[in-house]
């Protein structure tokens, strides 16, 4: 009977996270929306602290590695869809889970299956940023590319990308455009809106703290880019914005 009860308790938690994802771990930036974006950096400093031992780590079963083997397939299953959602391939991204899940499921300690938790999400972090590049880029443009998705938080100069890519500031400027077909401050701008929209989705993070993370010069300038980018306020976007629950039962994987 403890058992059952403890395997509903479970369910009703699943069901909750597929449907919303609460308060993240860590202040910030988003979890998830940084794994979908393929910010390396930004993951695995995300990942400094142990699984277990975050904020919000709820218990789900009185054994503490079945507690944890629980929540690292939540974990999984949300960072799977929001890889889904950020472009990567369904097969790959669930193929990706099963892969986890495995490996969770015949881990024996709870530390094999923290570490296990910060492999996932790291790799899933680097398939992501993979994704972005699978256009061909030339090593200094894909140098710049890596520079702008990993310093997002900052005001990003194109003096900066120069000393990164060593090329001059106006060739740099050119041989960007050619490549990717935008100019660097609009790509470096279409980034962080997109960053931003993740934010919105998969937070609830305050509207001034998402602008001021991103470097944005003030609230007013960033809901008035967004505005212009996305046709809507990013209080609108954020009310429009559902996470859509898992179409495959995750606890049975």
């Amino acid at each position: 009977m403890a058992q059952l009860k403890e395997h509903i308790q479970y369910r009703k938690y699943l069901q909750r996270e597929m449907s919303t994802i609460h308060a993240p771990f860590l202040p910030e930036m988003d979890f998830y929306a940084a794994i979908r974006s393929g910010d390396v950096r930004r993951v695995r400093r995300l990942c400094s602290e142990e699984f277990h031992k975050k904020p919000g780590f709820g218990k789900l079963s009185r054994d503490k590695l079945r507690n944890m083997k629980y929540h690292f397939v939540i974990t999984t299953a949300m960072v799977a869809r929001a890889c889904i959602t950020g472009g990567m391939p369904m097969s790959e991204s669930y193929g990706m889970s099963d892969y986890y899940i495995d490996l969770c499921d015949r881990a024996d300690t709870v530390e094999k299956i923290s570490a296990l938790h910060d492999e996932m999400c790291i790799a899933y972090a680097k398939a992501m940023k993979d994704l972005e590049h699978r256009d061909i880029y030339s090593k200094q443009i894909t140098a710049c590319i890596d520079y702008i998705l990993e310093h997002l938080d900052t005001r990003i100069r194109i003096e900066d990308l120069s000393n990164v890519a060593g090329l001059s500031t106006s060739y740099l400027s050119r041989l960007f455009k050619k490549e990717t077909g935008m100019a660097v401050s609009r790509y470096i701008l279409v980034k962080k809106i997109e960053t931003a929209c993740n934010m919105l989705a998969y937070s609830d993070y305050p509207i001034l703290w998402i602008s001021n993370s991103l470097a944005f010069p003030s609230q007013s300038y960033f809901t008035r880019v967004f505005t212009s980018e996305c046709g809507m306020t990013p209080k609108r976007y954020r009310e429009n914005s559902s996470f859509v629950p898992l179409d495959r039962d995750m606890a049975d994987s």
